[in-house]
């Protein structure tokens, strides 16, 4: 199987490490182990616990207490709707692997995550396109999306919150597209791992596994729950999408480890401490970047009203690419070229990292913009 390679995380993997200033990071400024048992209010309880577990295999599709928190995180949806997978790019490859023959086509909505684009391509899928622009308030177009439709058209996919833009789709668009999938009988997978950190309210946005009977919605410790360190995702979609899911992970990642289940059971059984303590960071950034973005003359954008990363455009005659390599070089300061998701012109910015790694970058990204002005 041939397949393209994978621009942001190769350019994450080549940077992340070297940098003095990484405000390209995606996830949420990561808790620790300690502050998660005192979060829980139950520190000895959970070492416990975790002296307790025997190191075996497990629940292979996760454990009972793990799918049960998980389901809690969508209206109307039961722990036998649930997959524990190897992170959400595990459930992304596991459903495309799944769903997706040679000779089918699928909808991507774009810019968004690589993996939508690139693993039904390798599948022998024909992926269309369907592009949220910037004046649009990069919302879907549902009557451009339906001009995409023929018969061959096998699933939609997007990323809600968007990456790389961090918006949210409203909900009557959202209502909108599973209406229109419906009447195409069409399966579509949500991307939904920086669901949980929205701006507007605490409320968990809509799910497009709440609305639709074949909507299938992704999730994550990585993002919005600060622990890309236990590498745990999820699937929620009906069981018998779920079976079928399942004879393809019996031949890659059989299941998680037993002490990941067992830390993501507790975080999500205390997921309102976690995700007010999330949404605080997410929310004192994004004040800060806003207040940047103002007084930047090079730069403008859409602010976003979800996620934990955002698009700015610059004002400079440099490709992106050449824009982040100058910028890392001289300053230190590591940003996403907006070329890996195939938007020249921009730059991909994280604000869910450190309050103080932020604010020690911008001014070192102004500099650099007066430097290489026009």
């Amino acid at each position: 199987m041939k397949i393209e390679d994978f621009g942001v995380e190769i350019w994450m993997n080549a940077h992340e490490t070297h940098c003095r200033f990484n405000i390209a990071e995606t996830c949420v400024d990561s808790i620790t182990f300690a502050d998660l048992m005192q979060m829980a209010g139950k520190s000895q309880a959970i070492l416990g616990e975790l002296n307790g577990l025997k190191l075996t295999y497990g629940a292979i599709e996760g454990s009972a207490r793990l799918k049960a928190a998980i389901a809690t995180l969508y209206t109307g949806r039961a722990a036998d709707e649930v997959l524990v997978t190897h992170g959400a790019a595990g459930a992304n490859a596991l459903l495309y692997a799944a769903l997706v023959e040679p000779g089918d086509e699928v909808i991507a909505v774009v810019p968004t995550y690589q993996q939508h684009i690139s693993i039904p391509e390798s599948l022998g899928a024909v992926v269309r396109p369907l592009t949220l622009r910037a004046e649009e308030g990069y919302q879907p177009d549902l009557a451009a999306l339906e001009a995409l439709i023929t018969p061959r058209t096998r699933l939609i996919s997007l990323t809600n919150p968007n990456n790389p833009t961090g918006v949210v789709v409203r909900d009557d668009l959202l209502q909108g597209l599973a209406d229109l999938a419906a009447r195409h009988d069409l399966w579509v997978i949500s991307d939904e791992v920086y669901r949980g950190v929205n701006q507007g309210n605490d409320a968990l946005s809509p799910s497009l596994a709440e609305i639709y009977p074949k909507g299938i919605a992704v999730g994550s410790m990585s993002k919005a729950f600060a622990m890309a360190g236990l590498r745990l995702g999820w699937i929620v979609a009906p069981p018998a999408l779920l079976h079928q899911v399942m004879i393809h992970r019996d031949y890659n990642t059989i299941s998680v480890g037993m002490i990941d289940d067992l830390i993501a059971s507790i975080a999500l059984e205390n997921r309102e401490a976690l995700l007010d303590r999330n949404r605080q960071i997410v929310r004192t950034n994004l004040d800060i970047l806003a207040r940047w973005v103002e007084e930047e003359p090079a730069v403008s954008w859409f602010r976003p009203d979800g996620a934990t990363v955002t698009l700015l455009r610059y004002d400079l005659d440099l490709p992106s690419r050449t824009f982040c390599e100058k910028l890392l070089e001289e300053t230190g300061v590591l940003l996403v070229p907006g070329s890996v998701f195939g938007v020249e012109g921009c730059v991909r910015i994280g604000f869910g990292n450190g309050t103080e790694t932020l604010k020690a970058a911008l001014p070192l990204v102004s500099d650099f913009l007066r430097r290489h002005g026009r």
